[in-house]
């Protein structure tokens, strides 16, 4: 068999990537002070992949670097309501500087990688910080890597029927409905050992969270179709850039912290 008619021939370098994911993501998570340092990464690095990807017009790493070291200080010292507050000042400021400079759809990638880094991450820190802390943020982070996981193999397994060919070709409706029933298994496993919560709770959170990480899945993909590029970067190989990863976790982790918490209050 020739490796481009061997659908699965990409999972070993998949694998030996996810190695080193799980590595950094065990040391980003140990301390809330390496979370704030972890989440602000991931911020500069997504700035810059918007940025390659909408070709916005100043240099992709200075402009990352100063998102990060802005965003780190603006976590980790101000509360959730101040730090809203200075990161729209902040943002504002941003869209201001490009405003002349940029074309419509510049200023358009400009807005969502701000709203991407700037507000939908950090609720990585705030999950790792309040409620369950540390088990909280393993288990939303857990849940929805696997949930793309399961719904990539179920594609490759099962798939047939496309949702959205013009998008995502790749993803079909089989895929989706057999990662969101194994999401809701592993939810419930998850959630009994980490969040301590009750079976229906549990498959609220995986049914939610599957269906979530799916539309953010989808909406990097779309991204990627108007920017007319395969992957967002090459930092993670067998998987493309870091918003390739963690596409999902966009819409996730808001909804996790915002809303499904509030089921899982002690």
């Amino acid at each position: 068999m020739k490796p481009e008619d061997n659908k699965f021939a990409d999972i070993p370098l998949r694998v030996k990537t996810w190695i080193y994911i799980i590595f950094v993501f065990a040391l980003g998570i140990s301390h809330p002070l390496a979370m704030a340092v972890f989440t602000a990464w991931i911020g500069l690095q997504s700035f810059f992949e918007f940025s390659k990807m909408f070709r916005i017009p100043s240099n992709p790493v200075i402009s990352s670097i100063c998102i990060g070291i802005a965003q780190f200080y603006l976590m980790f010292y101000l509360n959730i309501e101040n730090y809203f507050l200075y990161s729209s000042i902040l943002g504002i400021l941003i869209l201001a500087y490009f405003l002349l400079k940029s074309s419509p759809s510049q200023l358009y990638g400009i807005f969502i990688a701000l709203l991407v880094c700037l507000f939908s991450f950090p609720h990585l820190y705030w999950i790792r910080n309040s409620m369950n802390g540390l088990n909280a943020i393993i288990f939303i982070v857990v849940v929805t890597e696997l949930n793309d996981v399961f719904q990539y193999l179920m594609g490759k397994f099962f798939g047939k029927r496309k949702i959205a060919p013009h998008i995502s070709p790749n993803k079909t409706l089989e895929g989706l409905l057999g990662g969101i029933f194994l999401t809701i298994i592993l939810s419930n496993i998850l959630g009994f050992f980490l969040l301590k919560t009750d079976g229906i709770i549990n498959s609220i959170i995986g049914i939610s969270l599957g269906i979530s990480g799916f539309f953010g899945d989808i909406f990097m993909s779309y991204l990627k179709r108007k920017t007319h590029v395969k992957d967002t970067g090459t930092l993670l190989p067998g998987h493309g850039g870091l918003l390739d990863r963690v596409d999902s976790l966009v819409f996730n982790a808001p909804l996790f912290f915002w809303i499904l918490t509030l089921l899982i209050k002690n």
